[in-house]
């Protein structure tokens, strides 16, 4: 591409966070550093030191960490914002320093990745104005993009939806069985009904409804008395005592175990762990954990409120249920426990929707229009 069509990337956490924004972020990078060639493409990312980059997404060349330096992230987006034709930020905090750019450079295009509740809540009014009339907003799912309709009043057609897809070094498994290290790390057996999830437990964002889930499993014990709930991700010390005395409160401690932290490394061997992946979340932006849950087969259960309808294709890769509805949840698991679906067709839909060639194809579309 020629120097006119650089583009600019624009990050506040790429590599020295976890979460689900900067696992978009990494694909993102990946992607167009596959599109663009040679210095086309930067990413500088303000929080991120030069030491936290991973090469399997882009090279030294196209990376800058800033190590928490405003002043100095500032500066270079600013004097490398102005030489480029787009500029694409990851975060709606990140839009001043879109705002000063295009200041300088009118004629360069603004580009906002819009997430989920860091776009739904009040916004000052520069940032509304400055949304209004310089930049488009590529949402996550459909119901971000009408969320930012709504609060927002943003124009529909500034608004283009690019769903997630899936990281383009995760790894596709073979087999789909319950791995024997967990089974055994676990104290449960191959043919014991699980449940799993995976998020963030924040005492902050209480919305990823693992809550209910404990709270249906008594009844679901009637039917399956050897249920085992597996509940992953790192929790607050306020998150993780409102759980564990939920549990202690439901006289579930046999049924339901807290893993913490997943490292990657075993991310695959916990997603086939469960017989169901569930998480009925109320304000979901997308929710990336429900499509690696499909690549490894699992069958999954979210909420029918927020973004988990895009990523679960509308009920085709999974149950849709009223999150709210405690009966509803209970004959949906009931139903996915009893009716099993094949897990090859399930990473089949998957891929076929959600794959890393795929995403990159979308990207490329809405970088080159």
């Amino acid at each position: 591409m020629k120097n006119n069509s650089r583009v600019l990337f624009l990050t506040l956490h790429t590599f020295s966070l976890t979460g689900g924004i900067e696992k978009v972020c990494r694909c993102v990078a990946k992607a167009l550093s596959d599109i663009l060639t040679g210095t086309d493409f930067s990413l500088l990312s303000l929080h991120d030191k030069n030491a936290d980059l991973d090469t399997r997404y882009l090279s030294t060349a196209n990376f800058e960490g800033f190590s928490s330096s405003k002043v100095s992230f500032g500066i270079s987006s600013l004097l490398k914002g102005i030489r480029s034709k787009q500029v694409i930020l990851s975060h709606i905090n990140l839009l001043l320093f879109a705002m000063l750019i295009k200041f300088f450079s009118p004629q360069t295009k603004i580009i906002l990745f819009a997430h989920g509740i860091e776009v739904w809540r009040p916004l000052s009014s520069w940032k509304k104005k400055f949304l209004h009339h310089h930049v488009e907003i590529w949402a996550v799912s459909s119901y971000t993009a009408s969320k930012l309709v709504e609060m927002h009043q943003l124009e529909p057609s500034k608004i283009k939806v690019l769903n997630n897809g899936l990281d383009p070094l995760f790894e596709l498994p073979h087999l789909f069985e319950k791995p024997l290290s967990l089974l055994k790390r676990y104290n449960i057996n191959e043919n014991q009904p699980t449940l799993f999830t995976l998020t963030r437990l924040s005492s902050q964002e209480t919305y990823k409804g693992y809550d209910r889930v404990i709270m249906a499993i008594p009844n679901l014990l009637k039917k399956f008395p050897t249920l085992h709930y597996f509940l992953a991700g790192k929790a607050d010390k306020a998150e993780r005592k409102r759980v564990e005395d939920l549990i202690e409160q439901l006289n579930l401690k046999a049924n339901v175990t807290l893993i913490g932290f997943v490292k990657d490394e075993e991310l695959l061997d916990h997603y086939q762990l469960g017989d169901i992946f569930i998480m009925p979340s109320t304000m979901e932006g997308f929710g990336i954990v429900f499509i690696e849950a499909a690549a490894c087969g699992a069958q999954i259960i979210g909420g029918n409120k927020d973004g988990s309808v895009d990523a679960l294709l509308n009920g085709k890769m999974g149950t849709l249920i009223d999150p709210s509805n405690s009966d509803e949840m209970t004959v949906a698991i009931e139903n996915n426990l009893i009716n099993k679906k094949e897990p090859r067709l399930i990473q089949d839909l998957c891929i076929e929707n959600f794959s890393y060639a795929k995403y990159v194809d979308q990207v490329k579309k809405l970088i080159l229009c």
